[in-house]
């Protein structure tokens, strides 16, 4: 039995993170729940797992959650107390399904809990990996992938036997012995990536959000449609696999069964594939390193047709050259580049830009930008805060 404490527990990962708990009573018990301001959802949450300890982020609902709530129900407000709550002494491990930046906080408060944390916010990764990564190996504990194609890395990397800095002391030497030559992530492409004809000019935030694959957040599903999270998830895997960003890669797979790749240095290639189901994964990082029948289905290689993969079109989609640049330049420049990006991808939502003005909204601020060395949370916090304001400016 694993005590989990879900953070954002109202958005997507975090309500696939329950029905995998509900399908799985004897190993998973729920302890922690939080939400931004979903203040009914999180207390009918509370109700049905008999949790106790919930947090909300916008304080602005702290009242409307407390008569919403059940007797003895612990309520804790704002952001600190949503590290408060991924501290939680009770924890065995958390999983984090915050968006953006918000997740960085209390992602550290696990950690120096010396909780295992299931992450599924890259941002946490993109913006403080050296930090982050540093406090993992610190405390002794694991950050298990949730991202699908991060989990199936992981799974690949795992039954080859390689070293995975997220789990474990890194040993270049060790990944080495086992021949890996590069990391490939799959990409859906999102909905524009198989209309090389659509103008993304005219794109409306309702088209982009009409994603071909997967049920995802707000943010998230504008990032796949920019191809931006394919960029950030080159940062992440860097951290959690202890992988030179030049050798990990990105290839499109619109039907999203092959969740990703790793090529060794005779040629061959380890896959994982799955339905486009974000329980498989979140299932595996709260599991792991068991594998158990939670009754989701399996694969059905029969009803496959074919698969299909190809290159990205980065002049297309420059927000991926645009992350893969900031990834390679280092220090403060992943976190002006994640920050710049949530700004622009708000104001495409809210109709004050257009679609392709997201990825020259990054650029511009990333040439604004001098980098500096990111050596403390004040340090990140301190980028992401300019990086915010002269987004905004350009706007």
């Amino acid at each position: 039995m694993k005590r989990l404490v879900i953070l954002g527990s109202t958005g997507s990962i975090g309500e696939n993170a329950l029905k995998v708990a509900a399908a799985l009573p004897d190993r998973l018990r729920v302890v922690g729940l939080s939400a931004h301001g979903r203040a009914g959802r999180l207390m009918e949450q509370a109700r049905q797992f008999g949790v106790s300890r919930v947090a909300l982020a916008d304080p602005a609902r702290a009242d409307e959650a407390r008569r919403l709530a059940a007797p003895g129900t612990r309520l804790l407000v704002g952001g600190e107390g949503v590290a408060e709550l991924a501290a939680l002494p009770e924890a065995d491990i958390v999983l984090c399904g915050l968006v953006g930046m918000s997740g960085l906080k209390p992602v550290l408060a696990a950690l120096q809990a010396r909780h295992d944390v299931a992450l599924a916010t890259k941002e946490v990764l993109v913006s403080a990996g050296e930090l982050v990564m540093a406090e993992r190996q610190r405390q002794g504990v694991r950050i298990l992938p949730v991202d699908s194609e991060h989990s199936a890395l992981f799974q690949c990397l795992h039954g080859a036997a390689c070293t995975a800095a997220c789990v474990r002391t890194p040993s270049p030497a060790a990944r080495l012995e086992t021949g890996l030559r590069r990391l490939l992530l799959t990409a859906s492409g999102g909905p524009f990536a198989g209309t090389p004809g659509r103008d993304l000019e005219t794109v409306t935030p309702a088209q982009a959000l009409a994603h071909p694959r997967w049920s995802m957040g707000r943010k998230v599903t504008i990032d796949s449609a920019t191809m931006m999270n394919k960029g950030l998830e080159i940062m992440e895997a860097h951290w959690l696999f202890d992988m030179p960003v030049d050798r990990i890669d990105v290839v499109i797979h619109p039907e999203s069964v092959v969740h990703s790749l790793v090529e060794f240095v005779d040629g061959t290639m380890l896959a994982q594939l799955a339905p486009a189901d974000m329980r498989y994964a979140i299932q595996h990082a709260l599991l792991w390193p068991e594998r158990v029948d939670a009754g989701l289905p399996p694969l059905a290689l029969s009803d496959l047709a074919r698969l299909h993969f190809h290159a990205p079109d980065e002049g297309r989609f420059p927000c991926l050259r645009l992350a893969r640049a900031a990834a390679v330049a280092g220090r403060s420049c992943p976190a002006v580049l994640n920050a710049a990006n949530e700004v622009a991808v708000a104001a495409f939502l809210d109709g004050r830009i257009g679609f392709a003005d997201i990825g020259r909204t990054v650029e511009r601020v990333l040439q604004s930008h001098a980098p500096v060395a990111v050596e403390r949370i004040d340090d990140v916090l301190a980028v992401d805060a300019w990086a915010r304001r002269a987004a905004g400016e350009r706007l």
